[in-house]
């Protein structure tokens, strides 16, 4: 199945399924910021916000780690993990010289699965192979609590909704 969603306004096909509420969570596996590898049970326990987006290098990525980042330390229990296909040297750079210390970057360079595991995978357009901005939120077992593929690439995602449903 796909998704279009768009970028300024131009279609871009998403492959795949956004994992839906109510379901438990496909298994990931990523590269930290150590390069170590990381899944879910890295995080085992905790909520997850799961903050996928492009690239750090654009605005509203970046706006979106920064806003995450200052909301994290409102949130119990939960960690909030920034997923892009972007190197794990350049995603640490960012948030050390924003001073962000709530975020954990994960990247899909070694993981393309991820894209077509969690149907985020942008199939055309200029952002081609990489992750379509969407926030999906697990609780501490795994299932998806909230699930939001954002429709514009350019738009922010709906933060008043994961802090609701983190309560």
């Amino acid at each position: 199945m796909s998704t279009t969603i768009t970028l300024r306004g131009n279609p871009i096909k998403v492959e795949g399924n956004l994992p839906a509420v109510g379901q438990v969570a496909p298994e990931l596996k990523l590269t930290g910021a150590d390069l170590a590898e990381a899944s879910l049970t890295s995080y085992a326990g905790k909520r997850k916000v799961l903050n996928i987006f492009p690239s750090i290098d654009t605005p509203t990525c970046a706006t979106s780690t920064r806003k995450f980042n200052e909301q994290a330390g409102q949130m119990n229990n939960t960690v909030v993990l920034c997923v892009s296909a972007d190197l794990p040297f350049a995603a640490k750079r960012f948030c050390a010289a924003e001073g962000l210390a709530n975020v954990a970057h994960l990247s899909t360079f070694r993981h393309p699965q991820f894209l077509r595991d969690w149907g985020v995978e942008m199939v055309d357009g200029p952002l081609a192979k990489l992750t379509a901005r969407a926030v999906v939120v697990l609780d501490e077992n795994d299932m998806v609590i909230h699930s939001e593929m954002v429709p514009e690439i350019a738009q922010e995602p709906n933060y008043e909704a994961v802090l609701k449903v983190l309560g």
